[in-house]
């Protein structure tokens, strides 16, 4: 089994193989969460974790005496140690690669110092999200050069290196792909419906069947149109859906009832719903006429249904909705039903927006 440093080599072998990028492990005589010569396979007295992230130590660790701790948010949420549990029954959501055969699977992994940490990786070809991949492989399920890996951390040549989940080698090198979908109204926000009715699957069911592997990022419910991005690329993918990156999405709602205008203070003040509290980002009356408003909304929230809930509780029953934006992304004119490739320019903000 492969044990990590903090930089993502094997423990054992850092001090003796300083200098080159390219390591072999051959065996690794301390036992797993003990502390090696370069580092730990956990915690160690650096006081960062295997896969990099500042944690309170003693030592230098401690921040200086008048110092401010920090603020910076924490973009994980649950346990700091990988469920191993849940990596034995996550699902693998990998297209398998059409080579099986890897002639560079040695037994032994082979580690890169400047190389991309193998959560990472998985995350990106997407076998699951890079916390699901974590657990993935603290259950065992991973294998790099023909050798198991249960360490987090350890940083790879996603080029040369044969990467296999649950004995299948994954690609880890799919051109990307990010397309722009104005779902229909009554589409349901899925790639397959086992009661037949219209999905998000069946507008791409020529590009999965030319091999292209595609999710959609987050949902919209059937009776909601408007902006859908779908994508490969699955950390991407991971922090747009994550409350804590708050990438905004905006909203034109057609509301039962004239809006008045003083109801935006209390709706960015915030509102109690069931499940907690909920406050906007932006909101504008567009129009009133004859017994209905049309109304913009920005928020980050992703909660199911959301938008419908929100308006509702504060008296303005939703008739119709469409999302236009997520982050810089517009619908713009784009025929329900069609399909358009992101540019440059929006990939490249969205990246942006989640700090990637």
């Amino acid at each position: 089994m492969a044990s990590a440093s903090r930089d993502g080599t094997p423990g054992d072998r850092r001090k003796n193989n300083a200098g080159r990028t390219n390591r072999k492990n051959t065996s690794n005589d301390n036992p797993r969460g003990q502390r090696s010569a370069g580092g730990s396979a956990g915690r160690g007295a650096s006081g960062k974790s295997a896969s990099g992230r500042s944690i309170p130590a003693g030592g230098k660790g401690h921040a200086h005496k008048g110092q401010q701790p920090s603020t910076k948010k924490r973009h994980r949420k649950g346990r700091s140690t990988p469920d191993v549990e849940a990596g034995r029954i996550r699902l693998n959501n990998a297209r398998p690669a059409r080579h099986q055969g890897g002639s560079d699977e040695s037994g032994h992994a082979t580690y890169v110092d400047d190389g991309v940490r193998l959560q990472k990786i998985l995350a990106q070809a997407g076998v699951a999200s890079r916390r699901g991949a974590e657990e993935m492989i603290a259950a065992g399920r991973v294998e790099v050069d023909g050798e198991v890996v249960t360490e987090q951390g350890l940083r790879i040549d996603p080029d040369t290196a044969v990467i296999r989940v649950d004995g299948a080698r994954v690609i880890i090198d799919e051109t990307k792909q990010y397309l722009a979908l104005n779902k229909p109204k009554g589409w349901q926000s899925t790639m397959a419906d086992d009661q037949g009715r219209p999905c998000v699957g069946d507008i791409v069911a020529e590009r999965v069947m030319a091999g292209q592997r595609l999710f959609h990022v987050g949902r919209l419910d059937a009776e909601t149109e408007g902006l859908l991005l779908l994508t490969n690329d699955g950390e991407l993918a991971h922090r747009l859906m994550h409350p804590s990156y708050e990438v905004p999405k905006t909203y034109l709602a057609t509301v039962k009832g004239e809006v008045p205008r003083g109801l935006s203070r209390a709706l960015r003040d915030g509102v109690e719903l069931d499940d907690g509290p909920v406050s906007v980002d932006g909101f504008t009356v567009m129009d009133v006429n004859e017994g209905q408003s049309l109304v913009r909304i920005t928020l980050h929230e992703g909660r199911n249904r959301i938008v419908r809930r929100l308006m509702e509780s504060v008296g303005f029953p939703v008739t119709s909705l469409v999302r236009t934006h997520i982050g810089n992304v517009a619908l713009g004119e784009q025929r329900p039903g069609t399909l358009r490739v992101l540019g440059r320019d929006e990939v490249g903000a969205l990246y942006k927006a989640v700090g990637m």
